[in-house]
């Protein structure tokens, strides 16, 4: 089949519900998660588990797993790679796994039975696989690839890609240095809200053709992504997290603050970037309070770019001592080498339009190293040579 425009509407209309859920900073409704947790369950053919634990963040919910995972194994075809259970209440890692300790701890937990190997592959793998063939099989090859570019053609960028991809690879980096059993355990997450990007076509699916059973299978997954942050499914426990209640991003979507955090979670972990790169915590304790001379020490060249962003490009040519290279009736084309870099190269341009005070706007544009004439440095920036570049008019 194909999908009429109407049909395609609704369906991007749906994706714009899991866009905002995705990016959704609410405390996580616990028992709408839990119901849709037993809901997936039951209809993966599992009983219910026994206990829900709730975290205050996926980085706290990885270290759940491992802490509970000990004794189990991870999957069951995978030898048990959890901590000793005599260390479970030792006490003797970092202040993080004993926060998580005492979490789990505060909601009854005692040293025991592990969690269970990993029931991800039941509860949203083989659902997933089911759905799929079931879904192309009504709607057919085209009808299926056609409503899955209608209802997911924004979210796997600005979800998958700008946000949960850059909370796990910075997760992984974390869990390393922190507690290295954990980082394993990122495998068996489930993403919860950001799973929203998959979802939202199945949603769409099952409003189109209602009552042929479309979403069947994933209706509990559907709940807990609804009301709910990163999660990890055992045979015997569950591991629940809170959602963000942080978040910022720039224009495009991606994860950028300069005054604090990107992300944070009600437990204290966050993430801070700039402009969709992740930066380390102290170089964002700086970044209020950078001079010229600190900007040229720094040997990174991608910190140093996200140092420059902040600063201000034309503040630090003016502080850092720039050259003034060319100038011309379009502008002063002004060079700054940067040590292990290319060099900074701007062309200064005046508005030919005074402001309302009588004032003339001055704009900064930065142009290829290689720009020789100011003319040349503004021609680049609308796709022009500086033989081709003859406005008309000037505003």
């Amino acid at each position: 089949m194909r999908l009429t425009p109407e049909q395609e509407a609704l369906a991007a209309a749906i994706e714009d519900q899991w866009l905002a859920a995705a990016v959704d900073t609410t405390p996580a409704d616990r028992p709408a998660a839990e119901a849709g947790v037993r809901e997936a369950y039951r209809r993966a053919g599992l009983t219910a588990p026994e206990r829900i634990f709730w975290l205050g963040s996926p980085r706290a919910g990885a270290i759940a797993a491992a802490l509970l995972s000990a004794g189990a194994s991870p999957s069951p075809d995978q030898a048990p790679t959890g901590p000793a259970p005599d260390t479970l209440a030792s006490g003797v890692d970092g202040p993080i796994v004993q926060q998580v300790r005492d979490a789990l701890l505060s909601q009854g937990w005692r040293p025991g039975p592990g969690m269970g190997a990993s029931v991800r592959r039941q509860v949203r793998t083989e659902p997933w696989a089911a759905a799929r063939e079931r879904a192309s099989g009504v709607l057919g090859p085209e009808g299926w690839a056609q409503l899955g570019a209608a209802a997911g053609r924004r979210s796997w960028a600005l979800v998958m890609d700008r946000v949960a991809g850059r909370i796990r690879l910075r997760l992984g980096e974390d869990l390393a240095a922190e507690f290295p059993a954990a980082r394993p355990r990122l495998l068996d997450a489930i993403y919860g809200q950001h799973d929203g990007v998959w979802l939202s076509t199945f949603e769409a699916a099952d409003r189109l053709h209602p009552g042929s059973g479309l979403l069947d299978g994933l209706t509990g997954l559907t709940a807990v992504a609804r009301h709910c942050g990163w999660w990890w499914a055992g045979s015997r426990f569950a591991i629940l997290t809170e959602r963000p209640s942080l978040l910022a991003r720039d224009n495009v979507g991606r994860l950028h603050r300069g005054e604090g955090p990107a992300i944070g979670y009600p437990d204290g972990y966050a993430l801070w970037a700039w402009r969709g790169m992740p930066i380390p915590t102290d170089l964002a304790a700086e970044l209020p309070h950078l001079t010229a001379d600190r900007i040229g020490a720094e040997s990174n060249a991608e910190l140093r770019r996200v140092m420059l962003e902040h600063f201000g490009y034309e503040r630090y040519l003016q502080e850092a001592g720039a050259r003034a290279l060319h100038q011309d009736e379009t502008g002063t084309l002004w060079h700054l080498p940067l040590t292990g870099d290319e060099p900074l190269v701007m062309v200064e341009v005046v508005n030919a339009t005074p402001e309302p005070d009588g004032t003339s706007r001055v704009y900064w544009l930065r142009v290829p190293p290689g720009t020789r004439t100011a003319r040349a440095g503004v021609a680049w920036t609308f796709g022009l040579t500086a033989d081709e570049y003859h406005p008309l008019l000037q505003t």
